[in-house]
């Protein structure tokens, strides 16, 4: 599977919620391979990005199936992890602002808030219960994966805050997007 095959609003499959794992297959292993050949197509198109996490509905496939990159501050390592059923057992630490992206949102990027801290219980590959902490860039990863299974999308958390849309520029920046003519009428985001 390839970026290509990534689906990206308006497409409405990413505003459905995905449906529980009961057994893990072969099939959701399967599964796991090709979110995680089409996450890594995607980031090798991309100088400036990585591929941080991706959602099963993401390529189309609604089951709550997320892989979540092993290691984010290096492009090199190209592991990830996957989580069956992730769900967030505990909100904790402060409300955080920070910007993120999707691959399911061409060109868009947000100022979005989350909570900085979570407590995740999940079922691993093997099918084995695990349940984890996870703080910063970790926390907000997952909730933003997390999100996906229950058919949100970052910038639902903002569509009325004009100041928090931006794009990236040729070098990799941050630049801010007009809000009433790039975000609030552009139908591909909210039909």
């Amino acid at each position: 599977m390839t970026k290509d095959d990534i689906i990206t609003l308006p497409n409405p499959h990413l505003r459905e919620k995905s449906a529980k794992v009961h057994v893990i297959t072969d099939k959701i292993r399967d599964l796991v391979d090709i979110m995680t050949s089409a996450a890594l197509d995607w980031e090798d198109s991309r100088p400036h990005e990585i591929s941080a996490a991706l959602a099963a509905v993401q390529i189309d496939e609604l089951e709550r199936v997320v892989i979540v990159r092993a290691d984010f501050d290096n492009k090199k390592s190209r592991e990830f992890t996957a989580l069956i059923n992730p769900e967030i057992v505990k909100y904790e630490g402060e409300i955080v602002k920070d910007f993120e992206g999707c691959l399911s949102v061409k060109h868009i990027y947000g100022n979005v808030p989350r909570h900085s801290k979570i407590r995740v219980k999940a079922i691993d590959i093997d099918g084995n219960e695990i349940r984890f902490k996870a703080e910063g860039f970790l926390a907000r990863v997952v909730q933003h994966e997390i999100d996906h299974t229950n058919g949100l999308v970052f910038i639902d958390h903002i569509r009325d805050q004009k100041d928090a849309f931006f794009t990236l520029d040729q070098k990799g920046e941050l630049q801010p997007l007009h809000y009433d003519t790039d975000i609030a009428e552009n139908h591909i985001l909210w039909d």
